[in-house]
């Protein structure tokens, strides 16, 4: 990479003088490296005593564990893995910690168990090529839960294994299914089971018998995700059956089966994102989602009524968790301009503290830009909406770059960004836009992309590209499309079917071809995907015909392609195709491969690179802003 262009970079990146472009390009490197390391402590969890809190965090470079004391102090490094750690989780009696591993950075994750102090580290799954997710301790903490592949490729099955690493099938599943929860007593699991993405259902499962009792009943898409009250015989439920947005809900299991779903709290501006209750099962605490900001509330299960929380002080607050105490509540806490860091709330008097502090040295967050939401209607007049990050100083049309999520399910939120922040420190705007199939606005929106309907998800590209320059935001000649996973897939996806609009792309892990995704990728993925894509035995047509590879000698726009090597949820052969053939018509490509990594970046150095290439092509083929802009945003 050229030195000069890196030192500028670095120079909008960190908000320093521009006369640090004289700096060597060690120092670049190391000033890179800073900026890479912002915002990544997450996934907090209470020892049973209270006393410390556990959390992953890539202070090392890399996701690992990390505890510290609840009452602050500097935390301490517990895992001692060369590879990314992907969740753990906290023995009954504070002895153990679960953790799992994913080799390279793919899906073939291996739990283990270690001493909170690092020591006394044993595998507990087997190794190899099976994808093991680790899920929670048994009350009695005689075993751990795990999801695992190990009995048949293609179902991720149910398991629970022992301490002493002898491992018991509980469910076998078709596609994916795994123990959300299990009872006190310990004769009891609370199974989810997903038959095809959009749709699942929860199970009472006996652990002695096997015996299953359906308690979530419906037709089409349903989501549904659940939590034991005390009693073992009582089911918290987040649940959207007959309604479309998400709501809290509880379930009673007699002894003829369970009972209705009662809505226990709805909303009609928001979705209930995620609950947990406290040990006493007196209180829940619930986390809406409100076009993608997050709201908490209680819910008082004794007194069966809402009860308001203070106000989040971050947009995004996920993994939440109470002590067992009940006075605590920690959650890990984002926003636009805020890194990822851990926080507690002290329920009684109401009041956050910020417990960890993600470092940003040279990075001054005051000044990173927070976006707003823009509203828009898509070719059909459906609503439409995104999140605009507009480049300081930009009054007039000037470049952009329009980001789709992954998933599809997934949903664009306004969290910390490094590379939509680098961009705009580069005088670039950012658009993360919610077209049809992101999760977040009802049940109906996000199965509007299923199969056939994908159609009408790609016109939603245009759509898009039509809303930003008809309002004066993009300056049409200077439009770039990037996006990762099946943001890939709209990337390429664009650059096919518009050709004309985009001066550049950035495809991120992206699926490309339909038949050889089915073909490569996980079993178990494959399984799951028909709904949500088409089926390739009885819908091969269909599939070829929604497959960007088949049209991507229309595709004449710059494209960097990113991957990783050791991705077996979209294989790196997505990858490979679109680099040969765009070469074959010397379309300008660039491949970064990444060969230790997997479906997405976790070491520090590999999202270092990734950044600033993508910045580095969209300002070579978008230019950046002008020369205002980049002196408002340099200053």
């Amino acid at each position: 990479m050229n030195p000069n262009f890196a030192a500028v970079l670095i120079a909008s990146l960190l908000l320093i003088h521009p006369a640090v472009e004289a700096q060597s390009e060690t120092e670049t490197a190391r000033m890179v490296e800073l900026m890479a390391k912002v915002g990544s402590s997450s996934s907090p969890e209470f020892s049973p005593d209270g006393k410390q809190i556990a959390f992953l965090s890539s202070l090392s470079g890399l996701p690992q564990v990390w505890v510290m004391p609840l009452t602050g102090g500097f935390p301490k490094l517990v895992t001692p893995f060369e590879e990314p750690v992907g969740g753990f989780a906290w023995s009954p009696d504070g002895k153990w910690l679960a953790v799992s591993v994913a080799p390279g950075g793919g899906l073939n994750s291996q739990v283990y168990l270690l001493r909170p102090n690092g020591s006394d580290v044993t595998r507990l799954t087997d190794g190899g090529k099976e994808n093991n997710w680790l899920g929670d301790w048994l009350k009695d903490g005689s075993g751990v839960t795990v999801a695992s592949n190990r009995r048949s490729p293609d179902a991720m099955d149910a398991w629970i294994f022992s301490t002493s690493g002898e491992p018991r099938l509980v469910a076998r599943n078709v596609g994916i299914g795994y123990l959300t929860d299990t009872t006190r007593d310990g004769r009891g699991g609370l199974l989810d089971r997903l038959v095809s993405r959009g749709s699942n259902d929860l199970y009472y499962i006996d652990l002695e018998s096997g015996k299953e009792t359906l308690l979530t009943p419906h037709e089409g898409p349903g989501e549904f995700s659940g939590e034991f009250g005390p009693d073992g015989r009582t089911v918290y439920l987040a649940s959207n059956r007959d309604r479309d947005l998400v709501a809290f809900g509880r379930v009673r299991i007699g002894n003829n089966g369970a009972g209705p779903i009662e809505v226990l709290a709805g909303r009609d501006d928001a979705e209930l994102e995620s609950f947990t209750l406290n040990e006493a099962g007196t209180l829940a605490a619930l986390i809406w989602n409100v076009e993608g900001r997050n709201e908490l509330t209680f819910f008082d299960l004794a007194a069966g009524r809402p009860r308001s929380a203070p106000p989040l002080p971050v947009e995004i607050a996920r993994q939440l968790t109470f002590s067992n105490d009940g006075n605590f509540l920690a959650f890990s806490a984002t926003g636009a301009a805020t890194p990822t860091d851990v926080w507690v709330l002290d329920v009684a008097a109401g009041t956050y503290r910020q417990l960890t502090f993600s470092p940003h040295a040279g990075v001054e967050l005051e000044k990173m830009i927070r976006p707003t939401v823009v509203r828009y209607r898509a070719h059909d007049g459906l609503p439409l909406s995104g999140w605009l990050y507009r480049a300081k100083g930009q009054q007039r049309p000037g470049p952009i770059v329009i980001n789709f999520h992954g998933g599809p399910e997934g949903q664009e939120r306004p969290v910390f960004n490094s590379t939509y922040q680098a961009l705009l420190a580069r005088g670039i705007s950012v658009f993360g836009t919610n077209v049809r199939g992101s999760s977040g606005f009802g049940k109906r929106f996000v199965n509007l992309d299923n199969g056939a309907l994908r159609v009408d998800s790609v016109r939603d590209i245009k759509a898009t590209v039509d809303h930003l320059v008809s309002a004066g935001i993009a300056d049409p000649k200077r439009i770039g499309i990037m996006g990762g996973s099946y943001g890939g897939y709209m990337v390429m996806a664009g650059l096919a079917e518009y050709p004309d609009l985009f001066a550049a792309g950035a495809n991120l892990f992206g699926v490309v071809n339909f038949e050889t995704f089915f073909k490569h990728t996980e079993p178990w993925m494959a399984a799951i995907s028909t709904v949500e894509y088409g089926d390739p035995v009885t819908e091969a047509e269909m599939l070829r015909s929604l497959s960007p590879i088949h049209k991507v000698d229309r595709v004449v726009a710059p494209t960097i392609v990113l991957h990783g090597a050791n991705d077996t949820n979209v294989p790196v052969v997505e990858a490979e195709q679109v680099v040969e053939s765009l070469r074959k018509r010397n379309v300008p490509v660039e491949y970064v491969l990444f060969p230790d990594e997997g479906h997405g970046w976790r070491k520090t150095t590999n999202r270092i690179r990734s950044t600033v290439e993508i910045v580095r092509w969209f300002e070579t083929h978008l230019g950046g802003g002008t020369p205002a802009t980049r002196s408002a945003t340099e200053d």
